[in-house]
């Protein structure tokens, strides 16, 4: 077989999404025209100190900014729109959304003061758009937000489909099934390669339809002797519909409480995707013109954020509503990895004051968005493609959804997991790994975007855990010698007034370490020499490693 033309291929860049769960985006590009998906971001780890959102690197895309046809959007969850902000201050390209998915956009693109600037085209389900020489399908799939589209992206070499987010709900809230007859016709015609949601491969069976949240919020309603707070994404339009829709039912009130709550609701009522009955909802600071046993709370907080509504609440310290004896909080998410201890914290907290807490997933308050193993293979049977491409999930994941591939009979040479950076290419003969481009985070820290990198990180992690030791020196220029000081500041480190004889001895290891440099030596050999030498002094005597900062100056 000899070399492949280039006009014969597909070639698919994940920048973020794999390995990871968040900051969700995929290159596909063929014919030297490049369509994205999805613009996601991630929160940060706990060793990310003082980083508040992690974006993918684009840099790939920005240097072919010219090939780059457009963005097009499966949902409107921020591990996938959250990030377009950033992204479309370097791309100046059209973005292709349904309409609630571009009405939860639009509102990011209000904080950040560029509406006029950005290029929407709103699509629903069923359409067909031509984007350069990609023809692309949006096929409507259920998850744990509305609106949500599949993408069947046609090139000259095939049909490359991604399923976004998905779970089979044969009983969606909105009425809305999956098209599983557009599923099923691509996979007859022949479906090039399918690149599908591996979040929950460990999970046997089938995920369970958003529906069956009904018998248990009205068992729960009918139960709680005073107000309910119920704590869930603001995204689960959904799940808040089903809320509103029970508190309607037992003649409760609802009030709405957390920014993104009153945003996300507001968009969607406007849009007609929130049907509240009039006279439902009431402003946060009526609830108390109402019996405990007539209100309800809708709010945020699922995850034991230290600044969200919930947790405000839990410590007493939110503005309008206080926790009392009698509440009943029902915390209607799972909780996402890393996020343990903060909701347990939450969860201790709201018992402390007095409230009837009911969390975890067996508590049958939350079921998941993504489709469990069942589902996935469904996924795999309809469709039937040449290639697959296990996206959407930890390595782990990715791993365990290609086994489920291979069992249902797809070659294994025809399955690749990849990584972000992979250039994976595509040809009607052969997937395969081709080469690797720039990937990685890009860490947003106020209004600083990829200003802080590992280096700052280090630092930060040095200073939270050992310190920072500051030496002032002042030195003559023309003999080298010290004429005042050396002076040392500690913070974080020891306590100055406590510890003189520690400092006694760091002036000295300074005043030897300047002695031993020659006359002629310049100040970062100098300095070079103050760290050396006081980091061992200190580290011989304390066991720890302070960062310590020499300033020289010259009289």
């Amino acid at each position: 077989m000899g070399l492949f033309n280039k006009q014969d291929r597909v070639l698919l860049i994940p920048l973020g999404g794999l390995g990871e769960i968040g900051k969700n985006m995929m290159a596909v590009e063929c014919n030297r025209e490049i369509l994205v998906i999805d613009a996601g971001l991630a929160f940060p780890d706990e060793d990310m100190l003082g980083i508040d959102l992690v974006i993918p690197d684009i840099s790939y895309l920005v240097d072919n900014r010219e090939r780059v046809k457009g963005i097009l959007l499966t949902h409107g969850h921020e591990d996938h729109i959250g990030a377009l902000p950033y992204v479309l201050k370097q791309l100046n390209v059209p973005i292709y959304g349904t309409k609630l998915t571009l009405g939860l956009a639009k509102g990011k693109f209000e904080e950040h003061n560029m509406v006029r600037d950005v290029r929407t085209v709103c699509v629903k389900a069923g359409d067909e758009v031509k984007i350069g020489n990609f023809s692309v399908e949006f096929i409507h799939v259920n998850h744990s937000i509305a609106d949500v589209t599949a993408l069947a992206i046609h090139t000259s070499v095939g049909v490359i489909l991604h399923t976004a987010d998905f779970k089979f709900d044969h009983t969606p809230v909105d009425g809305k099934v999956t098209d599983f007859r557009k599923l099923a016709e691509l996979g007859d015609k022949g479906v090039l390669v399918l690149l599908s949601d591996s979040t929950n491969v460990e999970r046997e069976g089938y995920t369970p339809s958003e529906r069956e949240l009904n018998k248990t919020f009205n068992e729960l309603f009918v139960q709680a002797p005073g107000r309910i707070l119920v704590a869930t994404f603001a995204s689960n339009i959904h799940r808040v519909q089903q809320i509103m829709d029970t508190a309607f039912h037992h003649e409760r009130k609802v009030a709405l409480v957390g920014r993104s709550m009153i945003n996300v609701a507001s968009i969607a009522m406007d849009l007609g995707y929130l049907k509240v009955p009039e006279g439902l909802l009431v402003d946060i600071d009526e609830i108390d013109r109402y019996p405990a046993n007539r209100v309800a709370i809708i709010t945020t907080g699922t995850q034991g954020e230290p600044m969200s509504a919930l947790t405000r609440m839990a410590t007493s310290d939110h503005r309008k509503i206080n926790i009392v004896p009698g509440d009943t909080v029902l915390i209607s998410a799972s909780t996402i990895p890393g996020n343990e201890k903060l909701v347990a914290r939450t969860i201790n907290h709201l018992f402390k004051q007095g409230a009837t807490v009911i969390y975890e997933s067996d508590s049958g308050i939350h079921v998941s968005g993504h489709a469990s193993q069942e589902e996935q293979k469904l996924m795999l049977n309809l469709v039937r493609p040449r290639y697959f491409v296990p996206v959407h999930g930890e390595y782990r994941h990715l791993v365990q959804h290609a086994h489920l591939a291979v069992e249902l009979g797809i070659d294994s040479e025809n399955v690749v997991i990849a990584e972000n950076g992979d250039m994976i290419e595509v040809t009607r003969e052969k997937i395969r790994i081709a080469s690797k481009v720039a990937s990685g985070k890009v860490f947003v820290d106020g209004l600083g975007v990829g200003d802080v990198g590992n280096i700052v990180l280090r630092d930060r992690k040095q200073l939270s855990q050992d310190g920072i030791l500051i030496v002032v020196v002042t030195i003559d220029k023309e003999s080298s010698r010290i004429v005042a000081g050396p002076d040392i500041v500690s913070r974080g480190f020891v306590y100055v007034r406590e510890s003189e004889e520690l400092i006694e001895e760091a002036k000295e290891k300074v005043k030897q370490a300047i002695e031993n440099c020659s006359q002629n030596a310049d100040w970062a050999t100098m300095k070079n020499q103050i760290r050396e030498i006081l980091g061992k002094h200190l580290y011989g005597r304390m066991k720890r490693r302070p960062m310590i900062l020499p300033i020289i100056m010259e009289v």
